[in-house]
């Protein structure tokens, strides 16, 4: 059974860093590519980045782009999303994602995480 654990979520003022990381278990980790969405409330779910099966090829929302930064571990079947600068809008759930394919935006990922609550107070 394919498992993703989210962690590292929390409350931060805006301008400041958190690092999420994604545990996965029961799947061969480097055949997958991995995904970082969140969901806002009353908002549909985001695609932040992704990044390929053997980490050399990343994409990053325009919305992230110099903010956020995807990589992954495969000897510890870890992908990561290193959060910097971060605003009140950045608030919402943040979700992990796994799937054969690559370069998928849609949330239309095989496997999914349970999610980690990410709050910037301004």
């Amino acid at each position: 059974q394919v498992h993703l654990v989210e962690s590292g979520g929390g409350l931060v003022q805006a301008g400041g860093s958190l690092r999420l990381s994604c545990a996965a278990s029961g799947l061969t980790f480097s055949h997958y590519a991995m995904a970082w969405f969140r969901q806002a409330p009353g908002k549909e779910r985001e695609c932040l980045a992704i990044i390929t099966r053997s980490g050399g090829h990343t994409y990053h929302a325009d919305s992230v782009k110099g903010r956020f930064i995807i990589s992954r571990d495969n000897n510890k079947n870890t992908v990561y999303l290193q959060m910097n600068s971060l605003k009140p809008e950045d608030t919402a759930v943040y979700y992990c994602a796994a799937d054969e394919r690559y370069l998928v935006k849609e949330p239309e990922y095989a496997y999914w995480g349970q999610g980690t609550q990410v709050t910037v107070s301004s």
